[in-house]
């Protein structure tokens, strides 16, 4: 397992921007994929972004496409997820996670072993 720490949440208004980040440490990073969920207490935790080990393929939520970005810089050990154009309604908490490499795209909570404890992002209207 990899141990992650997502950083970069607060308060901004409608139209606003955030930039998250999740560090990872203990293993090599770059030996596994990784996620963005997000969870609203009460339900269940729903997958935003998903990018393989190297960063050339990425996978997005239909709600995020053309407002979020999922990057990666292996060498800082480093995923990030950019948001742009933030509404009330991605107001959440919001979590990484690394898993194996399955060869496919993966979207499931179930596909992740490693988890960050998670920042929250609220969002102004």
């Amino acid at each position: 397992q990899v141990q992650l720490e997502e950083s970069g949440g607060g308060l901004v208004q409608a139209e606003g921007s955030l930039r998250l980040s999740c560090a990872a440490s203990g293993r090599t990073f770059s030996s596994y994929v990784t996620v963005w969920f997000r969870q609203v207490p009460g339900k269940e935790r729903e997958f935003i972004a998903f990018i393989s080990k190297d960063g050339g393929r990425t996978w997005y939520a239909n709600f995020v496409k053309g407002r979020f970005t999922i990057l990666r810089d292996n060498a800082k050990n480093t995923v990030y997820l950019q948001m742009n154009r933030l509404n009330p309604e991605d107001t959440a908490d919001y979590y990484c996670a690394a898993g194996f490499d399955f060869g496919r795209i993966q979207t499931r909570v179930s596909g992740f072993d490693s988890w960050g404890q998670g920042t929250q992002v609220t969002v102004s209207s």
